[in-house]
């Protein structure tokens, strides 16, 4: 059997979240830049292509508009040259505001990539959307759950969930059925690999 092409996509992890100080001095894994660091290295020496995905919105005059300065991966993250680069103002990196979309589709399988390695900022947004729309596009996708972070938020009903318990609903909702769950420490170890 033919070894899948893989791309390792790094959504959203930028200076916007860096911008709400409060909400960012509860993030799930303040190390993420490292984390991440570490899955984009293996990928690169395996010959997976990197993806760049940054969220934008223009006009708002919040940390994702691009004319304040946000918009930008964080320290320590550094493209290649043959990495994609792609902005989005939606959850989905393969999604746009318009019908015509990100193009991230149409770069993806120009490569020849048949499998997507999610990981990013924030875990059950934009990471979870993206993870389930390359499903629904055909794409073997393996989601990096450590590899993602995320911050309590209010509960629907009352209260507040922990970051924690964010990413065990996410990871068991798409294990299985839109993806295969991995951690870092699996992934390096290629024992994730789909089939």
């Amino acid at each position: 059997m033919a070894e899948r092409m893989r791309a390792i996509l790094v959504v959203d992890v930028q200076d916007s979240f860096l911008a709400r100080e409060d909400e960012w001095a509860q993030v799930s894994a303040p190390d993420i830049v490292e984390r991440i660091g570490r899955v984009v290295e293996h990928g690169r020496a395996s010959g997976d292509a990197v993806v760049w995905v940054l969220h934008e919105e223009p006009g708002s005059g919040g940390p994702f508009d691009p004319a304040l300065g946000h918009v930008r991966l964080q320290a320590g993250l550094e493209p290649g040259d043959g990495d994609v680069r792609i902005a989005k103002r939606v959850h989905s990196a393969f999604a746009g505001a318009d019908a015509d979309g990100t193009g991230l589709d149409e770069r993806l399988r120009a490569l020849g990539v048949d499998e997507v390695v999610i990981t990013g900022i924030r875990t059950e947004q934009c990471c979870e959307t993206t993870a389930r729309a390359a499903s629904d596009l055909g794409y073997a996708v393996t989601f990096v759950l450590d590899a993602t972070a995320t911050h309590p938020h209010p509960a629907w009903d009352g209260g507040t969930i922990t970051a924690a318990e964010i990413q065990r609903a996410t990871g068991s909702a798409l294990h299985g059925r839109f993806a295969t769950v991995a951690t870092i420490g699996a992934l390096l170890a290629d024992r994730h690999r789909a089939a």
